[in-house]
């Protein structure tokens, strides 16, 4: 499989302003989702693993306060962030 590449700082924020609520941190795009109950923050995250699946492409998750899902998206092989978190985090954004 080939490594996605490492974005520039100008494509970085190219992608970045099409994203809503997602906030970044050196290599690391983040977004905070707050849901109705803990149920429906796993059936949050489990909606979340088929697709990841599908890219291949895993994020960081953390349920905590029993139903905020934090979710943290860089590509540890590239280094850095690359176009499969933005893709990911726009499809994460479908499902909240």
């Amino acid at each position: 499989m080939t490594q996605a590449a490492k974005l520039s700082k100008k494509q970085i924020d190219q992608q970045f302003a099409k994203l809503a609520g997602w906030k970044r941190t050196g290599d690391v795009i983040t977004k905070e989702f707050i849901l109705e109950s803990f149920t429906g923050a796993a059936r949050f995250i489990t909606r979340i693993a088929p697709v990841a699946n599908r890219m291949d492409h895993h994020p960081d998750l953390k349920l905590y306060h029993y139903k905020r899902v934090k979710i943290m998206l860089s590509t540890h092989d590239a280094g850095g962030l690359t176009r499969k978190d933005f893709i990911l985090a726009a499809k994460i954004d479908k499902l909240g």
